[in-house]
């Protein structure tokens, strides 16, 4: 009988309202929602933000790469803080944002793809990230700094994915609860 009680107690713990780290997720997840939404905006709009009033810069940034092809850079350098700052809006708004999580994790994957490779070729340059990249001294990057911050904003993104729905969201007064 005893074993059967703890277990239940056990259980209760879980339980919305109850005590513990999961009580307070499962009673704080749209407020937790909101506040991951609103960082992953911000880095968004941060990325954004210095790479829209030079996009010759930023096509450079991305030539500097040596991943895409010619035909490619010039499009992609010119697209990319446009898209950066859509994904941030719409987190803003509360639109799409299962969606938008997915595409922010996606993107991270292909930003912190692109910066190993920079180490694994031996080119040194500052990412871009924020803002115009460019070539450095050898011994001068940044890249594990630079991976570390993208995987610490997978976080808010993983959480998104999971937890969509969040306090002041447009999508949520649209629609209800996303699924």
């Amino acid at each position: 009988m005893t074993s059967m009680a703890s277990k239940a107690a056990a259980q209760d713990k879980g339980a919305p309202g109850s005590g513990g780290i999961r009580g307070f997720v499962d009673s704080n997840q749209q407020w937790i929602s909101l506040v991951m939404r609103l960082l992953l905006a911000a880095m968004w709009l941060n990325y954004s933000l210095g790479k829209l009033g030079s996009p010759e810069s930023n096509a450079q940034s991305v030539r500097d790469f040596k991943i895409l092809p010619e035909s490619l850079v010039t499009p992609f350098g010119y697209a990319q803080p446009y898209f950066e700052m859509a994904l941030g809006l719409l987190l803003i708004l509360g639109l799409g944002t299962r969606l938008v999580a997915i595409f922010s994790a996606l993107l991270l994957l292909v930003y912190i793809g692109g910066i190993i490779s920079l180490g694994a070729r031996g080119i040194a340059i500052s990412c871009g990230c924020g803002g115009s990249g460019g070539l450095v001294p050898k011994g001068h990057t940044r890249y594990t700094l630079d991976v570390l911050r993208d995987l610490l904003y997978m976080v808010p993104a993983a959480w998104l994915i999971w937890k969509p729905a969040s306090k002041f969201s447009l999508e949520r007064a649209l629609l209800g609860d996303p699924i």
